[in-house]
């Protein structure tokens, strides 16, 4: 077993909601229906008092869950890894696509947690097999990974305190005259609870971008995370009217111009994931306490994705 700790403040935006409907927002790492179970038996309080699951929580309630759960036990497996630097501390590698970040429902084995426990099973004694953020299952690049329970409270706290400098490359349809900041809310999507979406009860969230490429149809950004809200930048560039290439879930399926070459639709059309690479990444190393910076070029799919954009 492993003990889960929470806490968060009720903001006013959630006042007066029910109290599994205010959690499941303020701890989106757990389903409503695990929620829902800690506030019966009573793992969840509302300022040290427990109460009902439909019950009305006023705003600045404190929330707090010391809730055990089952520790899942996680296989190591031979799954390559495309490291780009490793020390005593850390691992920064290159995700590729396709590569769920770690098991969850439907995904028990072959994710890249496996694959650390395999390259160094000293991980083993650490949360989440070192990880400390996460990419999408099919977005590409830099994720770094802790190898001591000191480096990755380290990590952890310099991501929430927003010093973590992480930049992304993506395609989007429509042309951006400029870039710019989005600042919408992220939170889950009030009937597809599978999605994220922007919404007044969600988190706080900011992305910048800017353009690099326009071209007839389309543009190719960098944008950098301020914050890392679950799908942030899929949903804010849905959210402006630019969804990604390929991003079937935020509304970047296939979309005609009649003016563009038979070769360049059928490249977008059989784009099959989002268009989306981290492709650099800037920290406070834990150990010497001095900044580095890593970069992973774009992946072969990708460059081809923007050679056919380039000649339209």
């Amino acid at each position: 077993m492993t003990t889960v700790r929470l806490n968060a403040t009720v903001p006013p935006e959630l006042a007066l909601q029910r109290l599994d409907r205010v959690a499941s927002e303020l701890f989106p790492d757990y389903s409503r229906n695990r929620l829902q179970h800690w506030i019966r038996s009573g793992e969840l309080l509302v300022n040290g008092n427990p109460s009902g699951v439909r019950d009305k929580v006023p705003a600045g309630a404190e929330l707090v869950v010391v809730a055990n759960l089952p520790v899942m036990e996680l296989v190591s497996e031979p799954i390559p890894l495309n490291i780009v630097h490793e020390d005593n501390e850390i691992i920064v590698l290159n995700k590729p696509a396709g590569l769920v970040v770690h098991p969850g429902a439907g995904n028990a084995t072959g994710t890249l947690a496996n694959g650390l426990l395999h390259h160094d099973g000293g991980l083993s004694a650490i949360p989440r097999a070192g990880i400390v953020h996460r990419l999408d299952k099919d977005t590409t690049g830099l994720m770094v990974v802790a190898r001591t329970l000191t480096s990755q409270t380290a990590l952890v706290n310099q991501l929430q305190e927003r010093t973590v400098a992480r930049h992304y490359t993506a395609a989007v349809y429509g042309v951006l005259g400029a870039g710019g900041t989005i600042t919408e809310p992220v939170g889950r999507h009030p009937v597809h609870r599978t999605r994220m979406a922007v919404h007044p009860a969600g988190k706080f969230a900011e992305t910048s971008y800017e353009p690099l490429e326009r071209y007839d149809h389309h543009t190719l950004l960098r944008l950098r995370l301020a914050t890392g809200r679950t799908h942030q930048i899929r949903v804010h560039m849905q959210h402006r009217g630019h969804p990604l290439i390929g991003d079937a879930v935020y509304g970047g399926t296939y979309r005609q111009h009649l003016d563009q070459s038979d070769e360049l639709q059928t490249l977008i059309r059989s784009f099959d994931r989002q268009a989306l690479h981290a492709h650099s990444l800037s920290f406070i190393h834990p150990g010497h306490g001095k900044s580095v910076s890593y970069k992973a070029a774009l992946p072969a799919d990708f460059e081809t994705l923007i050679e056919g954009l380039e000649l339209g």
